[in-house]
């Protein structure tokens, strides 16, 4: 069992954004869906939760109302192996969203995502602080992270 889960508050979408996000990870589902019975803030009947997984991770979605909305402040770090899984992700995320600096985008629905390839991290943390610190420089100028400018500027 996940200790910690994340849990986002929808003002009435959830359901549509929950479908989206399944469609878009692999290895993604929804577990258990419940809804607003009498008396309730919303309409009886009307999607109140969905517990889902993305990647294996659980999640909660709530459709809440308009009380509260996303906020750049947190965000999901998404971990990528390869070149075309942050292409995927970024085309699909983006669509309808928003492109940010440095791997960050806000979806249709007001999340934020960093989609980030592993090798980001690891040449971060190279020894070698003159080549990191390049590699730093040409991240911070994109948006969509491009693993091949990355290494150029690393091994420039």
């Amino acid at each position: 069992m996940q200790k910690i889960t994340p849990f986002l508050w929808f003002d009435n979408n959830a359901e549509e954004a929950v479908t989206f996000y399944t469609s878009v990870f692999k290895n993604s589902s929804i577990v258990v869906t419940t809804y607003y019975g009498e008396g309730a803030p919303l309409p009886k009947g009307t999607v109140m939760t969905i517990q889902f997984k993305l990647e294996g991770q659980d999640f909660i979605a709530l459709n809440g109302g308009p009380i509260f909305s996303f906020t750049p402040a947190i965000s999901l770090f998404v971990s990528c192996e390869n070149q075309q899984e942050v292409d995927h992700l970024w085309k699909k995320l983006t669509d309808g969203g928003e492109a940010l600096q440095c791997a960050w985008l806000k979806d249709k629905y007001g999340i934020s995502w960093q989609i980030v390839p592993t090798i980001l991290g690891t040449l971060l943390q190279d020894k070698d602080q003159v080549k990191a610190n390049k590699m730093l420089q040409a991240m911070l100028g994109m948006t969509k992270i491009n693993i091949d400018l990355l290494k150029e500027a690393y091994n420039s």
